[in-house]
């Protein structure tokens, strides 16, 4: 299913009719306004969206779907005015029970709010203008009747009139229904015929007009006003600035400049999710609801030595929920960078009290290289020397950053890739059979493996400790690298890092473990999920997957579900007590105006509940029974599809979790962040098809996408497509010379689209066992074209494992079967592999 692009036109004025109320009149007022275009000479279309079919298909995409479609037709007719009419209230529901204010939101059509003239409309019409401006509808217009008695348009009209440009005009009543019918359709008829809305559609069409030419502006006015993060603006140009007219779920909703009869706006799906942000997807009613609860109840209050309902509810959420002993505190800041700042100087000041250095010692921390936890000055010196801080001017990397093995999906099989400078130590590469297998750390604790991490790490802090460093945390992680590159580190060595640092006090002090269990050991252990927590990788933590506790741990992004910024660090009371003292200056002293504000934290309680509830009701099943034989972890991105990108000749590698997919792509120039090899798919992406097409950021070589925890696995579906189609597009550049000798054959149409679909397709259906062997039963016919009777005997044993798919199998006959015979088809192939051999 192809996501709903929002209804923008510069032919068509379309406008969306909600009533304050039921029996309000808006049929009579979009009559008026029918009229009225129509006596201008211009096309009219009224349109009153009626469901039909089953409920749950009747509901969401199948109207959206159905009222762009009549809006488009209506479109290429060339100018004109629309008005889609709405059925009762605002929150009136649809046929499965979606509020109408929630159910039209995706289309974004400037709104006519037809309010209420009776006693107690004043207040129905407020209140639905606010239920639709919260779901972000445009209200372009109030209309409503002229009632003499409450004259409810005279207090609208100056309460509105303060809101800024929004007009409320008014006709009279329509007269009272005679009892002839004839007489009845007489006097209405001239009742439409005397009412003057010109000056309403004049405004409106100035108003749409406005809309566009801001719209269009929009890109060259920020290439030259506005500094993009993480951008390098020599690059940028209007061009290449995607302006944003509005998102909803999965998707933005992107300029697209066209023709007069075209639509001006194109879904594009956001693969970053906003830079890792987004959780339960764009405009997200009960998130918007809760920061508008927060903000009318609240505003901003300060807290310091003060508290409010929505923090305190947060922190004992996210405390019961990490399911950690060793967490009793919660602290608040802005962002992860800055809270990863704080976890740091906690975890520094507990290290230094317990091992009496000095405040002024030089101590450093732990880490992974290819970590990064941020872009203020601190927490870009708990990172190595890269690309992101080699030119900071105040940059000191402060810290050891271990190298360590890796995790990829190659050809089928789950990897550890051991670094070229650690194969001493730690060995060669090895296949696991699953990812379930790489989680699998209760068996893997007890495998020579881990022991040779285990020594490795013991024997580099060895040598740092008689370098005469000074360490106060161990900092990283926790599974994926998410600045670094997107990389998934082994799990059993970041297990055996913290093993090793908690049992080995000696090596960074005079301390020996603490009596306490609960208490931290060797060295603060510091969790950064910032990316990986909350969900991301499937679980509430991706701590869970190594099977132990942080003393220290970061939350942001997926917190508040993408709407607002917020950040938590929570910490054990050992970690805590490092700064309860009669000195008011051994305090943490960290604070900014805004810490725990209430609309955040509101909104973080709302989108970490919805999370828990998805995981009760079992939202994610049908990704889960996808990935069933791996129990330990799962992707709302098919197996099939993640083992079909490992197999592709460009593909490096690849890995999935949760809601992340990441590609490691060749690149003969080098890998790493300044490698270009992801460009090309994001690329294609980004120009995507007549209907849709992909926003999406890259690392360097490694092309990235995820997609929100809520309704997304059309999304994935639909990405699968997108990549099969990039398939296309490469092996038809391959050809292209091939295609030159043989102008007469049209190599894509007839050649490179069946075959590429027909491998796309046998990935998708066929078992694994049952493709290998297909898989080599072809090899087989390909490296014997010479052997006509051996090659033949090949096609038939590899189309036998075809046959319990017949739509396969029908795909497989129509280019090896069907279109010649067989002879000649394996002879044209011979003749081909050498041509292509010849070129190559």
């Amino acid at each position: 299913m192809a996501p709903v692009p929002a209804l923008l036109w510069r032919s068509l004025r379309a406008h969306q009719v909600y009533g304050a109320n039921t029996d309000v009149g808006k049929t009579i007022f979009s009559t008026i306004l029918c009229n009225a275009a129509s006596k201008r000479g211009e096309r009219t279309w009224f349109l009153k969206p009626v469901s039909t079919g089953a409920a749950d298909e009747a509901d969401g995409w199948y109207v959206l779907t159905k009222i762009y479609d009549t809006t488009s037709r209506y479109a290429s007719e060339g100018p004109g005015w629309l008005f889609l009419e709405t059925a009762g209230g605002v929150h009136s529901p649809g046929p499965s029970g979606t509020p109408q204010a929630d159910l039209y939101a995706p289309l974004r059509a400037p709104v006519i709010l037809v309010g209420d003239s009776k006693l107690g409309g004043i207040s129905q019409t407020i209140s639905a203008y606010e239920s639709l401006r919260m779901r972000g509808h445009d209200i372009e217009s109030i209309l409503l009747f002229q009632d003499m008695k409450y004259e409810n348009y005279q207090y609208l009209r100056e309460y509105f009139g303060k809101l800024g440009s929004i007009s409320v005009d008014t006709v009279p009543e329509p007269p009272a229904r005679l009892r002839n019918e004839q007489e009845d359709i007489e006097q209405m008829k001239e009742y439409y015929a005397s009412r003057n809305v010109d000056h309403v559609l004049e405004a409106l069409d100035k108003r749409g007009k406005d809309r566009i030419s801001r719209l269009e502006s929009m890109s060259s006015k920020a290439s030259k006003s506005i500094w993009y993060p993480f951008t390098q603006q020599k690059l940028v140009s209007a061009d290449t600035i995607s302006a944003i007219d509005s998102a909803h779920g999965d998707y933005f909703q992107v300029l697209n400049p066209s023709t007069s009869t075209t639509n001006l706006l194109q879904p594009a799906f956001d693969g970053s999710a906003s830079w890792w942000s987004q959780g339960l997807g764009h405009a997200n009613s009960r998130l918007t609801l809760a920061a508008a609860y927060a903000a009318g109840r609240y505003g901003h209050v300060m807290f310091a030595e003060a508290i409010h309902e929505p923090a305190l509810a947060l922190a004992e959420m996210l405390l019961k929920g990490a399911d950690n002993p060793r967490f009793s505190r919660v602290f608040y800041s802005d962002n992860g960078s800055t809270g990863c700042e704080v976890a740091v100087k906690m975890a520094l000041r507990a290290a230094r009290l317990r091992y009496g250095w000095g405040p002024n010692d030089n101590v450093h921390i732990l880490g992974l290289k290819g970590s990064y936890h941020g872009d203020t000055i601190g927490a870009m010196d708990c990172a190595e020397p890269c690309v992101y801080n080699e030119k900071i001017e105040w940059y000191e990397g402060k810290g050891y950053w271990f190298d360590y093995p890796t995790i990829q999906c190659v050809k089928g099989k789950w990897v550890v890739q051991v670094p070229d400078g650690l194969r001493d130590e730690l060995g060669q590469d090895s296949d696991l059979e699953s990812i379930s297998e790489v989680f699998d750390l209760e068996s893997r604790l007890n495998t020579e493996q881990y022991r040779k991490y285990e020594r490795y790490i013991e024997g580099v802090l060895s040598k740092l400790q008689a370098s005469g460093r000074k360490f106060g945390a161990l900092m990283m992680e926790p599974i994926i690298l998410g600045a670094g590159g997107m990389i998934f580190v082994d799990p059993l060595f970041q297990r055996a890092l913290v093993d090793v640092v908690r049992r080995s006090p000696h090596l960074f002090g005079n301390g020996s473990s603490p009596k306490d269990p609960l208490s931290w050991s060797g060295l603060p252990v510091i969790f950064d999920e910032v990316f990986t927590g909350l969900y991301r990788l499937g679980r509430f933590t991706a701590a869970s997957f190594l099977g132990t506790d942080a003393d220290i741990s970061v939350n942001a992004k997926l917190l508040t579900g993408g709407l607002v910024p917020l950040c938590t660090t929570m910490a054990s009371e050992s970690i805590f007590d490092a700064f309860v003292s009669d000195d008011k200056s051994d305090a943490l002293l960290h604070g900014h105006s805004y810490t725990a504000h209430a609309v955040g934290c509101q909104v973080a309680v709302e989108s970490v509940r919805e999370m828990q509830d998805m995981e009760k009701r079992g939202e994610w099943e049908w990704a889960e029974k996808d990935w069933e034989e791996d129990s330990q972890a799962w992707s709302v991105w098919s197996r099939e599809f993640v083992n079909s990108v490992s197999h592709n000749q460009q593909a490096l590698g690849v890995w999935a979790l949760g809601s992340v997919l990441a590609i490691s792509l060749r690149d003969e120039d080098g890998v790493g962040y300044k490698s270009l090899a992801a460009k090309k798919l994001q690329t294609h992406l980004r120009e995507g098809t007549r209907t849709w097409n992909a926003h999406s950021r890259v690392l360097g070589n490694v092309f990235y996408v995820m997609a929100k925890k809520k309704a997304i696995k059309m999304s994935s579906k639909q990405l699968y497509e997108k990549t099969r189609e990039q398939s296309i597009s490469d092996f038809e550049a391959q050809t292209k010379d091939l295609q030159k000798e043989h102008p007469d054959i049209d190599f894509k149409a007839v050649v490179i689209e069946p075959t590429m679909n027909l491998m796309f397709d046998i990935k998708e259906n066929l078992t694994e066992d049952e493709r290998k062997k297909h898989e080599e039963y072809i090899t087989r016919m390909l490296q014997n074209t010479g052997n006509l009777s051996k090659a033949e005997k090949y096609l038939w044993q590899a189309r036998d494992y075809l046959r319990p798919y017949p739509d396969v199998l029908k795909q497989f006959d129509d280019i090896y079967i069907n279109q010649r015979p067989i002879p000649v088809m394996l002879s044209q192939l011979h003749e081909t592999f050498h041509q292509a051999n010849r070129h190559s």
